[in-house]
């Protein structure tokens, strides 16, 4: 190879985001790998043995952790291997399970509503109205606090009631149709952003605050700790801690038990869910069915529906 192995990650990285992936915590992974390799002098065909001791070496106390590095650079190796035909792919579950899925928490209508009035209590003019309006628009569309960061003033229509999210995960863009009731609200946030700073262009961010014109995920992330501190939520009595992205979760499990109340075909609404919410793979959503046990019960009904009406089955 006349590449340096940083090279070729960096290459491998490129080839991706021409796919239409894009993670930065693979990515990260990715450039340590490459980094390591040329720190130790290696730029040949990489041996397996050199791979799995770059996943042991990591400083986390999870012990699926370098199982999960040895994933993330597998794709980089099959890569390496067809360009140099002798680098070793480590087989899947080499060093173990990469771990399981927790199942979200699932908000109440109480614990949002206690959210939205704890984001109106924070200082600043804009500040307390912008954090309201994101929290509550991600709890109504699903949309990820990544998609919804990166609105700028012209995906935001609301004259149709319909936003653009554009370049979302694995490039894809989508349109996410608002529900009236959501409208109001993001208008009343529009409003008061323009008495205060003026009327904004279409490429400017939607969310800005008093200090920043556009949230940075890691201050959006923060705040949300913040306010999760001061409402004293914990892991206590709940599946698990509350997360922000757990308000693109409420959205689905909701969703889905609203249409089951309504004695809809869930199944058959399925994919245009997964449309609504960008999901690549339809199968990302039915982990739901199997891993919230809100929506567990859903599934115990229909077997027993399902078990009834054939032969010999309970009438």
């Amino acid at each position: 190879m006349t590449q340096t192995m940083p090279d070729l990650v960096e290459s491998y990285i490129g080839l991706r985001r021409q796919l239409g992936y894009r993670h930065v915590g693979c990515e990260r992974y990715l450039r340590a790998f490459g980094g390591w390799l040329d720190a130790a002098g290696h730029h040949g065909p990489v041996p397996q043995e050199l791979s799995v001791a770059w996943a042991a070496e990591t400083s986390s106390t999870d012990p699926c952790n370098p199982a999960r590095r040895l994933t993330v650079i597998r794709g980089f190796l099959r890569h390496l291997s067809g360009l140099d035909g002798t680098t070793d792919v480590p087989p899947p579950g080499l060093l173990g399970s990469t771990g399981h899925r927790k199942p979200p928490h699932v908000y109440s209508d109480a614990e949002i509503a206690e959210l939205l009035a704890a984001a109106s209590g924070l200082a600043g003019r804009l500040r307390p109205y912008c954090y309201k309006t994101l929290f509550a628009l991600m709890a109504c569309t699903g949309m990820r606090i990544g998609e919804t960061l990166a609105l700028c003033c012209g995906d935001v229509d609301l004259s149709a009631g319909v936003i653009t999210v554009r370049f979302s995960k694995r490039g894809r863009t989508r349109l996410v149709p608002l529900h009236p009731s959501a409208v109001a609200p993001l208008r009343d946030y529009v409003t008061r952003r323009a008495g205060l700073y003026g009327k904004p262009g279409r490429a400017d961010a939607f969310f800005r605050t008093d200090r920043s014109a556009r949230i940075a995920y890691n201050s959006a992330s923060s705040t949300f700790e913040r306010l999760s501190v001061r409402l004293g939520w914990t892991a206590q009595n709940r599946t698990r801690a509350p997360r922000i992205h757990d308000l693109r979760h409420r959205m689905v499990v909701r969703r889905i038990q609203a249409w089951h109340a309504e004695g809809a075909n869930v199944e058959a609404k399925i994919p245009a869910l997964a449309t609504y919410l960008g999901h690549a793979e339809i199968a990302n959503l039915y982990w739901y069915l199997s891993a919230v046990p809100e929506l567990m019960s859903i599934v115990a009904d229909r077997f027993e529906t399902y078990a009834g009406q054939q032969p010999g089955g309970r009438s």
